[in-house]
């Protein structure tokens, strides 16, 4: 069974931009929600994808992704978004021999930077690049299927509940 097991953070500044080693837009929408399922398209550069993963929040969950093509990926998107659509570049950056994806994010979730690292497994030692900030791993309102529905733009002063979505 695919797990896929991450830790996100916020990044607090630019340092990480000298060591992109690529970068690729992404669009993602989002056509079935449940407590326990979050079901994707997503458009990954000039690659289509359909995603499962189980219920969110947790530094570890069940992901079920394979590649479909991109013309199909973008006329599912078009037909069965049931929210507004996530887009980003994401940008590989590597640091003390792992992979970080940096995702700046466009549109309605403008000015929210976040990095996320994908672990061999739960309890391996992650040394943390200058630029990360505070860990938002166990905090739902920084998954995407939220931030679909509750964009970083319309935050305000006063943040969503973390454990309403």
């Amino acid at each position: 069974m695919a797990v896929e097991i991450e830790r996100k953070f916020l990044v607090r500044n630019d340092d990480w931009r000298p060591q992109v080693r690529g970068s690729a837009v992404i669009r993602q929408g989002y056509f079935c929600r449940t407590p326990l399922l979050r079901a994707r398209i997503r458009i990954y550069g000039d690659k289509g994808f359909i995603t499962l993963k189980s219920e969110p929040g947790t530094r570890s969950r069940h992901e079920f992704e394979y590649e479909i093509p991109q013309a199909d990926a973008a006329e599912i998107i078009r037909r069965f978004s049931i929210e507004p659509l996530v887009t980003k570049t994401r940008h590989d950056v590597d640091h003390a021999g792992l992979r970080w994806a940096v995702d700046v994010f466009t549109g309605p979730n403008h000015g929210l930077v976040l990095a996320e690292v994908e672990l061999e497994h739960e309890d391996q030692p992650v040394p943390l690049p200058d630029w990360v900030g505070e860990e938002v791993t166990g905090d739902r309102r920084y998954g995407n299927s939220n931030l679909a529905r509750f964009p970083f733009a319309s935050w305000g002063e006063e943040l969503l509940p973390a454990d309403v979505l």
